[in-house]
């Protein structure tokens, strides 16, 4: 089974560069202490079981200095094959006055930077809360937004449902820059129809923007004992709105590690989509995340 893996993360705590992993304190993943140690491609490799990795993508980690990150990622000598990282969506605080300079450095640092993401989710419930403010509201952070399309720089969009109107319109704005909806919108209030009516309207209105993919990963962040019957409706649901065009797997690697085995989350992927076409089921594993992300054409 091929794959490119289009969401994972690697750290090496002695950096001192994700103080959320030194402490583990439960969150919304729950205990997540068991991923609290030094995770890079080697790691992944271990853990892949029959997943072929055509490559990967690594999505910034929550780095207290995304620029460290990034000249990290930059020296990882993987001797496996294909090298991974293949891609870098790196971290930027775009409200920061700063901001331009950040992604100047991290973009001298490495060749294989393709992206930006700024972790945006607000809630009014504090255990789903991550950033406490409305990034999309705030003039200097969307002034520095437009740095992205000068970069020619996508951006992982990590939000929730009830973000998705300002998200779209944002899209909207920019549509010279490429959107990627991270963990499918992250489908958060399941009490009721509201919490369903309100993810679904969501992503229909995101993928009216041509320039807006989906990324269907991260089930378990928000569902800690999933099923392939539990997570159906949603994926299925997910790529009706944006087409197999605009739709892509991936693993969240190591974080949704917590709740299913890496290659059992392939499966349950794969057995899901069962039924689409080999050139479908080609596009949403590894054709579509080599496109959107620019990946060389042999990875």
């Amino acid at each position: 089974m091929q794959v490119i893996d289009a969401h994972v993360h690697f750290w090496q705590l002695e950096q001192g560069n994700q103080p959320w992993l030194e402490r583990p304190s439960p969150n919304l993943l729950g205990d997540y202490s068991p991923m609290a140690h030094d995770v890079g491609p080697a790691e992944l490799r271990r853990q892949r079981g029959d997943i072929e990795l055509l490559g990967a993508v690594h999505v910034e980690a929550d780095a207290v200095d995304p620029v460290q990150e990034t000249r990290w990622l930059a020296t990882l000598d993987d001797a496996g094959h294909p090298p991974l990282p293949s891609a870098l969506v790196i971290g930027a605080d775009l409200s920061a006055p700063e901001a331009a300079r950040t992604l100047e450095e991290q973009l001298e640092h490495s060749e294989k930077v393709r992206g930006v993401r700024q972790i945006l989710n607000v809630h009014e419930d504090p255990h789903f809360d991550y950033v406490g403010r409305h990034y999309m509201s705030e003039p200097a952070w969307r002034d520095n937004f437009r740095l992205l399309a000068r970069h020619d720089l996508s951006f992982d969009l990590q939000i929730y449902p009830s973000q998705m109107a300002q998200a779209a319109a944002l899209a909207a704005e920019h549509p010279d820059t490429r959107f990627l909806l991270n963990h499918a919108g992250m489908y958060v209030d399941r009490q009721g129809v509201k919490g369903w009516r309100a993810w679904r309207d969501g992503l229909r209105e995101l993928a009216a923007r041509d320039n807006v993919a989906v990324k269907l990963s991260g089930f378990g962040m928000l569902d800690h004992h999933w099923t392939v019957g539990s997570i159906r409706p949603l994926i299925l649901e997910a790529i009706d709105a944006f087409g197999v065009e605009r739709s892509l797997f991936a693993s969240n690697f190591p974080v949704d590690g917590l709740y299913a085995r890496y290659a059992d989350i392939w499966h349950a992927y794969a057995e899901i989509v069962a039924d689409a076409s080999p050139d479908e089921r080609r596009a949403l594993f590894v054709d579509n995340a080599r496109r959107l992300y620019r990946l060389a054409p042999h990875t």
